[in-house]
């Protein structure tokens, strides 16, 4: 597959007035690794919108944990999300804040979810 043609497509996308996209800056001290990424493709495939997240000139599917893990998203890295479709706002909202907020504890059973 071409990368330019993908990015030329993600450009119009970005166009179109029912995508949202907050920029936010990686709070978690291991970045976007592992946990972190795991409890954002969790929290993003509850929601039926398309989700894309970019940090720099890479864009990966929001919903994939291999493609989050790809972009390299360390503490203090700055993210763009991106939410398309009929639940794109409360998308963008939790997870700007999986994101920017603590994590829960794995050993509190009421944070779960």
């Amino acid at each position: 597959m071409d990368r330019n043609i993908g990015l030329a497509s993600f450009a119009v996308k970005q166009m179109n007035p029912s995508v949202i996209q907050r920029t936010v800056t990686v709070f978690h001290q291991q970045g976007l690794h592992a946990r972190p990424a795991a409890l954002f493709v969790q929290k993003a495939k509850q929601f039926h919108c398309r989700v894309t997240v970019k940090k720099g000139r890479k864009i990966v599917d929001g919903k994939s944990i291999m493609g989050l893990l790809t972009l390299a998203a360390n503490t203090g890295s700055r993210i763009v999300i991106l939410a398309e479709g009929p639940d794109a706002e409360p998308a963008l909202e939790v997870l700007c804040r999986v994101v920017t907020e603590p994590l829960p504890d794995p050993n509190d059973p009421g944070e779960r979810g």
